[in-house]
């Protein structure tokens, strides 16, 4: 067992952001805080996404602090450009990321620490941060006849690309970015696609300013304040309507069609008798928050979620999350990396992080 001040879980742009921030108040990796990530690599959830999905089509990455993102070519993949990109980070600052480490679980230790169990040994810490983001709990929906489907089902998290999808009938299921992208890109190869979403999605024109940002991320945050599970930014504040989207619309391959009411061995139906014969079924349903190892600690409330004020977890100080909820975007996880270690260093009787 070792015994150290912070660890971070998680080396995404949240976890990232926090380790820099501790390393910024004299705190030494490996000696006053750690991170761990589970990841093979660099890159944060960035790493696992699809080919095709290139740094231009990304919305909205905001650079982390203390180092900005130039040059980038919008034209290759964006797993390529943000693990390029967070390796050199890692570097320039000696974060020392800890990869692959697997954390088990995170319980009560003696002393007033907590323990961190992971696949390189178990560490009594201080306080923890906690940025594993939800990239690792891709949401399924259960519908009726689900299991009877002779076709193939995969989720955004497996997405491929469309060239797999060549010649298929492919239902796509779901409202938001990921389900809008995939459906575009597979409806220039497929025989057939049927795009289904639980409500109409909602499209935002214009430029999407700070006052707006800022009542969606309110919006957002009220839900954790609650104790509610959080609910993405992106689902309150509407599609972008791009020239990709209208020209999409323009074609039909946007047009939306309620959520079928069961599945069958050969496709959809819905109650009303239509059915949709399919080959593929693509659930870009979403995720939700990564954090079943701090059940031991059981911070959840009765409605699902962490109450959160800030970064803190109202029933353990102790415990910091970034990159939930309200900052789930890229800024927002910056600043919560940042609000988080101010808040840890109160805890451990430093002093608060200087101004950048």
């Amino acid at each position: 067992m070792r015994d150290i001040d912070v660890v971070v879980i998680g080396a995404g742009q949240a976890g990232l952001s926090a380790a820099y921030h501790l390393r910024r108040t004299g705190l030494v990796p490996d000696r006053g805080f750690v991170v761990l990530d589970h990841a093979p690599r660099p890159g944060g959830a960035w790493q696992f996404r699809w080919p095709s999905l290139t740094y231009g089509k990304v919305h909205g990455m905001h650079a982390l602090p203390g180092m900005e993102l130039t040059g980038a070519d919008d034209r290759r993949p964006s797993s390529e450009v943000i693990g390029a990109y967070f390796t050199a980070y890692e570097n320039r600052f000696g974060l020392r990321v800890h990869r692959p480490v697997e954390v088990s679980a995170v319980r009560e230790g003696e002393g007033g620490r907590l323990l961190v169990e992971t696949s390189e040994g178990t560490y009594a810490t201080r306080a923890l941060i906690n940025a594993t983001g939800t990239w690792d709990r891709p949401f399924w929906p259960r519908y009726p006849g689900q299991e009877t489907f002779r076709g193939r089902q995969l989720h955004t998290a497996n997405y491929p690309g469309p060239a797999e999808f060549a010649g298929r009938r492919v239902v796509v299921v779901g409202g938001g970015a990921s389900g809008t992208q995939h459906l575009m890109e597979i409806a220039d190869v497929a025989a057939e696609t049927t795009w289904v979403t639980r409500r109409e999605p909602v499209y935002r024109e214009g430029p999407f300013g700070e006052a707006a940002g800022r009542a969606a991320v309110a919006m957002v945050e009220e839900r954790v304040r609650k104790g509610l599970p959080p609910q993405s930014v992106v689902s309150v504040t509407g599609l972008p309507l791009t020239d990709a989207i209208r020209e999409a619309r323009e074609r039909g391959v946007l047009e939306r069609n309620p959520m079928f009411d069961r599945i069958t061995p050969t496709g959809v139906a819905w109650a009303d008798g239509r059915t949709v014969d399919a080959d593929v079924i693509l659930w870009a349903t979403g995720f939700r928050a990564a954090i079943d190892h701090l059940a031991p600690l059981r911070l959840r409330e009765p409605g699902g979620g962490i109450q959160v004020e800030g970064t803190r977890a109202v029933r353990d100080g102790r415990v910091h999350l970034v990159g939930y909820g309200p900052s789930a975007s890229t800024i927002g996880a910056n600043r919560a990396g940042r609000a988080a270690v101010t808040e840890i260093l109160h805890l451990l009787e430093r002093e608060p992080v200087a101004a950048s």
